[in-house]
C-alpha cells in the first residue's frame, strides 16, 4: 500500500476536462453553479464495502479487484482511501476536481440520447496504473494534488438543470477511486428524474457494482486488451476482473458501450481482436456498440507514436468479421465509421462527424429503411 508521507499540495492548470466543452470548474480559479466552492482541504467521510481486521487497526478494502489490505495510516492503492485508527475514509468524497458539460459522445456513448449534452464529474484518483493513461494528471494523483470544489451530492443535479443536461457522467479518471461521492451523486440525480452514466476500467468489485447499477442508466467500459500480459505490465491490472464487470452489466437493463483504446505496437495484434471482438459477441452481445479508438503519445509512452489509422480500420474489419454489428472507429475525426448504419440493410442511421450528431434517419428506435430494430435508448 502507499505510505501517507507529507506533500506539498500541487495546483495542476492543465486539466483533460479543459480540453473538452463547456467547462463549469475544471483546475481553474473560479467554479459556477449553487454551492461550489473551492475546496482547500480533502473530503472525510467513512468508507463504504471494507472491512476492519483485528491485526493492529488494519482494514481489508472490498471496493475493487486489489482488496487492498491497508496497514493504519497508509491509503489503498489508488491513493485516496486510508485507514485512520481502523477506520476507513474516502478523501474524495464531495471534492471533485472537474466539473463540465460535454457531448454525450465524448463519452463515448453512440447509442444512448445521440445529441445531447451531459455533466461529467471527476476526482483524483485511479486503481490502474496505465502507462499511456490520457488523463494521467488527475487520475495518478492523491485528491491533495488537484484544484477541487466542495460540491455536495444534491448541488450536482441543480447544476445539471441549470446547463441544461440529460443527466451527469462519472468520467475522466476512474470513478471507483471516488465511489461514495459517486453513488450518492448517482442517487440524488436519479430523484431528480436524471439520466446517470459512468465510464469505467471495469476493475470494480461485484458487490459494489451491482449495488451501483440500481441508479445507472448507461455504462460504458473499457476493454483495453486481450491479453493478461498487457494489462499486468502497461496497466497493472487484472483482465479477468474487467470479463467478470462486463458480465455483470450485461445481466441487467443498463445500457452497455464497451471501449479499446488501441495502442501501436501493444495491444494491435489482428489475433488479439479477433478474440477480443468473439469474446464480446459471446458473453455481452453482438449489440452492443464497440469503439475502437486511436492511441496518442501521452504520459509514460510518449515515444510510441500515434496508432495508424490503417491499424484501426483493420480491427474494425476484424470485429464485425466476429460478429459486431455497432463498431466504430474513434479518435479519428470524419471517419466513416463514426456512424451508425443498419447491420440488416446497411442503411445510414445516424451520422456523425467528431461528437457532433449531423443527422438521424431513426423511427421509433429503427432503421427509417428497413425498420430494423437499433438498440439503444433514443427516447
Amino acid at each position: 500500500m502507499e505510505k501517507d508521507r507529507p506533500t506539498r499540495r500541487q495546483f495542476i492548470s492543465d486539466s483533460v476536462a479543459a480540453l473538452g466543452l463547456g467547462v463549469i470548474a475544471s483546475q481553474t480559479d473560479s467554479a459556477e453553479g449553487a454551492d461550489v466552492t473551492r475546496a482547500r482541504s480533502p473530503g472525510n467521510l467513512e468508507a463504504r464495502h471494507y472491512m476492519k481486521l483485528d491485526e493492529e487497526n488494519q482494514v481489508w478494502c472490498r471496493l475493487c479487484f486489489r482488496k487492498c489490505i491497508i496497514k493504519d495510516g497508509d491509503r489503498g492503492f489508488c491513493r485516496n482511501r486510508k485507514n485512520r485508527g481502523g477506520t476507513l475514509y474516502a478523501l474524495t468524497y464531495g471534492v471533485p476536481c472537474s466539473l463540465q458539460v460535454d457531448p454525450i459522445e465524448k463519452e463515448p456513448a453512440y447509442h444512448f440520447l445521440p445529441g445531447t449534452d451531459i455533466f461529467c464529474i471527476a476526482a483524483a484518483g485511479c486503481n490502474f496504473r496505465c502507462k499511456f493513461c490520457q488523463n494521467y494528471h488527475i487520475s495518478q494523483k492523491r485528491v491533495e494534488e488537484t484544484r477541487n470544489y466542495r460540491a455536495s451530492p444534491e448541488t450536482i443535479p441543480q447544476l445539471v438543470k441549470k446547463h441544461g443536461c440529460i443527466g451527469v457522467s462519472f468520467t475522466y479518471s476512474e470513478p471507483t477511486a471516488y465511489y461514495e461521492y459517486m453513488f450518492d451523486v448517482a442517487k440524488a440525480t436519479k430523484a431528480q428524474g436524471l439520466r446517470v452514466v459512468c465510464h469505467t476500467n471495469g476493475g470494480m468489485a461485484a458487490k459494489p457494482l451491482r449495488e451501483l447499477l440500481e441508479h445507472v442508466d448507461a455504462m460504458t467500459v473499457d476493454l483495453k486488451a486481450f491479453t493478461e500480459s498487457f494489462y499486468l505490465n502497461t496497466c497493472n491490472a487484472e483482465l479477468g476482473a474487467v470479463q467478470q464487470t462486463l458480465i455483470e452489466i450485461r445481466k441487467t437493463p443498463v445500457h452497455l458501450e464497451v471501449v479499446n483504446l488501441m495502442v501501436n505496437g501493444l495491444n494491435d495484434k489482428p489475433d488479439d481482436m479477433e478474440r477480443m471482438a468473439g469474446w464480446l459477441a459471446k458473453n455481452v452481445g453482438v449489440h452492443t456498440p464497440f469503439h475502437i479508438t486511436r492511441y496518442y503519445p501521452a504520459y509514460k509512452m510518449e515515444n510510441v507514436p500515434a496508432t495508424p489509422i490503417a491499424h484501426l480500420e483493420r480491427a474494425h474489419e476484424i470485429a464485425t468479421a466476429e460478429g459486431m454489428e455497432y463498431v466504430f472507429v474513434g479518435n479519428v475525426p470524419g471517419h466513416k465509421t463514426n456512424s451508425t448504419y443498419c447491420p440488416k440493410c446497411g442503411a445510414f442511421v445516424i451520422g456523425r462527424a467528431g461528437f457532433k450528431v449531423l443527422q438521424m434517419q431513426l423511427k421509433d428506435g429503427k432503421c427509417a429503411k428497413c425498420g430494423h430494430v437499433i438498440p439503444g435508448v433514443w427516447t
